[in-house]
């Protein structure tokens, strides 16, 4: 019989809040309800039920739009044998009373005993973890993330394609080269999955519609945490689609800045095949103009290119223009396929966080990635905020229940720091105009820098507000203390 209260209550806001040996124990035990569930004319489809999560519930919570990830999410969830209950339209929700995200989290906690949601501010899963006593799925918010999809994503890669070992193996990630069209910039989609990809050594080649590369603090975060290196597209290739390359280098994947020479066959990477092209939409409701920039289209004549003989064609959808229907019937297109998974994928998702007890199933011991930098917290009315104007901590209805939360992260800036923010994971670097100082509240004084915040007792953080500049601080009544002046580290 199903255990009834998990051992600890676990949440998926990021796809960097899983272990690599985690996302692969999710693929084993999506494979293995293939196995057991699946469609016997259709490898890649669930026609089968079970009761391993019978007495249990689900509640969908979306504020946006969505087919496949929700329904894919209630089918998973009666698959396994269990319930669900729905608000996928906030206009016939308290949302539209004014009811905060806080609070509503708090009350379907009650009601259920997982919660996926999806919001259209960035950070709002994260929002909703930190007020939910059951586990909160991400099925994304705003342009921040979409774990799940990328959850779907990779197992995808490693179904299709040539195999290892006379084809009993997996496909292996590493070493995979992976083409990336479209909107890089405001698909979440796309920004878990290149962490994803990066983590697991593949190569990825972004070809961006313009003014749609990826964010600066993704892409910083593939260099610096993930140990993603870019190189210049090969000026004799003749192609022009791709300007850079990333490529992971075979050090442990660990969230600390990188240093030192990498050994890296670049050759090698660019001359490659591209094994997978993965298109993208416009994300349209992510901008305030209308206005589309040209935007590559994916159809039999760009397929012709022999870089992508054998390259999979994926799309999470819905599709507009950006992917012809002509593909449709090619051998490498793969998206319904992708998007069929989503149901094994998430039954195996469920599965783990609600500790399901079966014997043939039970596949996570080791615990999620945990942070690795320190976290500063003060009043969201006080000092800096986040710089993302969509971050959920800008969020009226949500004033009373967020603070302003951030890691302090390793930089090479003078101070040795920038700061990133927690919910929507947006970074907050040092400009001309910007300059932190730590002001102390209880002295009437401020030191350059962040470094105070390390070596702050505990009982004093509280004490310390980040300002943007001396220049703010010193308009708050704050003066230099000249004996505590921040050295670069």
């Amino acid at each position: 019989m199903a255990s009834r209260t998990p051992p600890l209550t676990r949440h998926v806001v990021s796809i960097n809040d899983l272990t690599n040996q985690e996302i692969e124990g999710i693929f084993d035990i999506a494979q293995r309800y293939l196995d057991e569930l699946g469609d016997p004319n259709l490898d890649y489809r669930i026609a089968q039920s079970t009761d391993v999560g019978s007495k249990f519930i689900l509640a969908t919570l979306f504020y946006e739009p969505s087919t496949r990830t929700r329904l894919s999410f209630e089918s998973a969830m009666l698959r396994l044998g269990g319930e669900i209950i729905t608000s996928d339209d906030p206009a016939a929700s308290s949302a539209k009373k004014g009811e905060s995200l806080a609070d509503t989290i708090r009350v379907i906690s009650n009601y259920s005993d997982i919660i996926v949601i999806r919001h259209p501010r960035d950070g709002a899963a994260k929002l909703a973890a930190e007020y939910s006593p059951i586990p909160i799925i991400n099925g994304g918010d705003g342009a921040h993330e979409h774990p799940t999809q990328t959850l779907c994503d990779l197992f995808t890669l490693t179904k299709k394609g040539k195999r290892t070992e006379n084809n009993k193996k997996p496909r292996r990630l590493e070493g995979m080269k992976v083409a990336i069209s479209g909107d890089l910039k405001g698909s979440r989609t796309i920004h878990s999955f290149v962490y994803a990809l990066a983590r697991f050594g593949a190569i990825i080649e972004p070809m961006p519609a313009a003014g749609m590369e990826l964010p600066a603090h993704v892409d910083r975060r593939l260099r610096e945490e993930f140990q993603s290196r870019t190189i210049a597209k090969n000026a004799q290739s003749g192609d022009d689609q791709i300007d850079v390359l990333y490529v992971t280098s075979d050090k442990p994947h660990q969230q600390s800045l990188f240093a030192g020479p990498e050994v890296v066959d670049y050759g090698v990477a660019i001359q490659k095949k591209v094994d997978a092209v993965y298109v993208t939409r416009f994300q349209k409701e992510r901008y305030s103009e209308e206005k589309q920039a040209p935007y590559l289209k994916i159809d039999a004549k760009f397929m012709k290119d022999a870089r992508y003989a054998d390259a999979s064609v994926m799309h999470p959808l819905p599709r507009v223009d950006e992917l012809d229907v002509d593909l449709d019937t090619d051998r490498r297109a793969v998206y319904f396929q992708q998007a069929a998974y989503g149901v094994p994928i998430r039954m195996a998702l469920i599965t783990m966080l609600l500790n399901l007890k079966n014997k043939s199933l039970q596949k996570f011991n080791d615990g999620f990635a945990k942070p690795t930098y320190f976290v500063y917290r003060q009043p969201i009315d006080r000092g800096v905020r986040c710089i993302n104007k969509n971050c959920i901590s800008h969020e009226p209805s949500e004033q009373q229940y967020v603070a302003n939360k951030f890691f302090v992260v390793p930089d090479t800036q003078p101070h040795g720091f920038r700061l990133r923010c927690l919910y929507c994971e947006t970074d907050i670097e040092e400009t001309a105009t910007r300059d932190f100082v730590v002001t102390d509240t209880t002295k009437h004084t401020y030191t350059r820098g962040l470094e105070a915040l390390h070596h702050a007792a505990p009982d004093k953080i509280k004490h310390l507000v980040i300002c943007e500049s001396e220049t703010d601080a010193q308009k708050h009544g704050f003066r230099l203390n000249p004996g505590k002046v921040a050295k670069a580290s």
